[in-house]
């Protein structure tokens, strides 16, 4: 029998959002370096449902050319999301979302989690991001 994760997206508010919000703060602080960055080089933020959401020229070019997997339309980091433009943001949204949950429920145990799930996927032949359980669950829940 195959366990899944269950990701809820309701119940964002009280107590409950801010244990969830504090949980996650060393990695969303991490996505919060970005902030000015992305700014000044002419890119824009907001918040969508309780997560900062990025994109300009600077997500772009990083999102191209510098994370693991190479033309990645987005990526998060705790409650922060970047993305290489508006549309990409939108189309994804429901991935990262997704993202964020896993980094809630995880906490700071995520992103070794993660690699771990990765190096196991490797190990396993079925490639580090497409076999990896956490881009796994992820792609499920925006199918949703």
């Amino acid at each position: 029998m195959r366990r899944t994760m269950r990701i809820r997206l309701s119940g964002r508010s009280g107590l409950g959002a801010l244990v969830r919000y504090l949980w996650v703060l060393p990695y969303t602080l991490a996505g919060l370096l970005f902030v000015p960055f992305v700014l000044l080089s002419g890119g824009r933020a907001r918040v969508v449902d309780g997560v900062l959401e990025m994109h300009g020229r600077l997500p772009d070019f990083w999102l191209r050319n510098v994370v693991l997997v190479r033309d990645a339309a987005a990526i998060t980091v705790g409650h922060v999301v970047l993305g290489r433009d508006e549309n990409a943001l939108a189309r994804t949204r429901r991935h990262e979302r997704a993202h964020v949950r896993q980094y809630e429920l995880w906490g700071p145990a995520f992103i070794p989690a993660y690699l771990l799930a990765g190096a196991w996927a490797l190990v396993m032949r079925r490639g580090a991001y497409r076999g990896n359980y956490f881009e796994r669950e992820a792609r499920r829940h925006a199918k949703r």
